[in-house]
């Protein structure tokens, strides 16, 4: 609708009972020179009906709220299911593989999430408790289709009906806290907290939340996609034989392994 439109509706709707042109313009502050074009237009389109009053002239009704919206739901998503069809065909095949850098936290989160409802398959996840959170409707709306969720964080993310730690009943999928790089020792080495996000191995979001700042990218080349996964998916299995041997065990390995020390020294 247009602004006059909307108000003009508005007006119908709080009024309660058929008002005339000279009364919908009062209440909705639409000029009075406008106002029946204005309401022919609703008229036209289906959202208010003309009546003849007591006196024969033309009052308004609208169309109640509900069934307006049902009505724009139904017409939304015969649009979407259009250009569903219709854009493939149309769409040029891209020279190269997509990859752009995203400007702040917003954008990456925002990016993040589409990429979570993209998934179809698999989807493989590392973040932090304060991005989780943001993110939570689309992975459990992912979980919900039967897309396979992996996902580790550091630190523990529990809130509402669903718990998010590794092992516990209810998260969606495979769900881990990352207990062996504790989370303070990971920011005090990095200075930042990372977040991965990789949908059906095909896309990806990387990028990095700290110091009031955010930097990161979009990424639809497979290549990359393919190894921001293997990331997320080492980390996991680092996880479980920590679960599984102790951490000590693990440490004493550290420390008597020269190749491990030397791939997990920090530069």
């Amino acid at each position: 609708m247009s602004g006059y439109e909307a108000k003009a509706y508005v007006a119908l709707v709080g009024a309660g009972r058929p008002v005339n042109g000279y009364e919908v313009a009062k209440r909705s502050g639409v000029p009075r020179s406008t106002v029946y074009e204005t309401l022919g237009k609703l008229v036209a389109r289906g959202a208010a009906y003309e009546v003849r009053g007591a006196s024969d002239a033309t009052e308004y009704l609208p169309l109640p709220p509900e069934s307006l919206l049902d009505r724009m739901r139904r017409e939304f998503d015969g649009s979407v299911s259009a250009l569903r069809s219709a854009l493939p065909a149309v769409a040029a095949a891209p020279e190269g593989h997509l990859i752009h850098n995203l400007k702040d936290g917003q954008a990456m989160l925002d990016r993040a999430g589409d990429v979570v409802a993209g998934a179809r398959r698999d989807l493989f996840m590392s973040v932090w408790p304060d991005e989780l959170r943001v993110l939570r409707g689309e992975v459990l709306e992912a979980a919900a289709r039967d897309v396979e969720v992996s996902l580790v964080s550091f630190g523990d993310v529990s809130f509402g009906d669903v718990s998010f730690g590794g092992g516990l009943s209810g998260a969606p999928g495979n769900v881990y806290e990352h207990r062996y790089s504790a989370p303070e020792t990971v920011l005090r080495e990095f200075g930042y907290r990372l977040i991965v996000v990789v949908a059906d191995r095909r896309e990806a979001v990387v990028g990095g939340f700290g110091d009031g700042a955010a930097w990161g990218v979009y990424t639809a080349d497979p290549a990359v996609a393919l190894m921001a996964a293997e990331f997320v998916r080492q980390d996991i299995a680092l996880q479980i034989l920590a679960d599984r041997v102790g951490a000590a065990e693990l440490d004493r390995l550290f420390a008597t392994e020269p190749g491990l020390l030397r791939l997990l020294r920090r530069r």
